[in-house]
């Protein structure tokens, strides 16, 4: 199932790396659907925010487990997240990370 242009991006990830890449490295973290590409979340960002984006990168985060010491079996604590790291032009911004943290 492929997601539509406005389904692609879920939430923006807001933390003090993230913080750190938006000002000085103009890289902005998005949490994507699973079935997201490179091409798709070009697309959304470009067509949502107005920008230029030049590089995406994607980051396939594992879900977290634990083991349950009475019967030894592995429970799912976390699901899996699949974020993408956007690079936009110099000078351009998105607005809802200005003035976060």
């Amino acid at each position: 199932m492929k997601a539509s242009i406005f389904e692609v991006l879920r939430r923006p990830v807001v933390t003090e790396k993230s913080n750190y890449q938006a000002s000085k490295l103009h890289q902005y973290v998005f949490e994507v659907v699973s079935d997201a590409t490179r091409e798709n979340v070009k697309t959304a960002v470009e067509t949502a925010f107005d920008v230029d984006v030049v590089r995406v990168n994607i980051v396939n985060l594992p879900a977290k487990s634990t083991k349950n010491s009475k019967t030894r079996r592995l429970t799912i604590r976390k699901p899996s997240v699949k974020k993408a790291i956007v690079t936009l032009r110099e000078g351009q911004t998105i607005p809802i990370f200005e003035g976060v943290g």
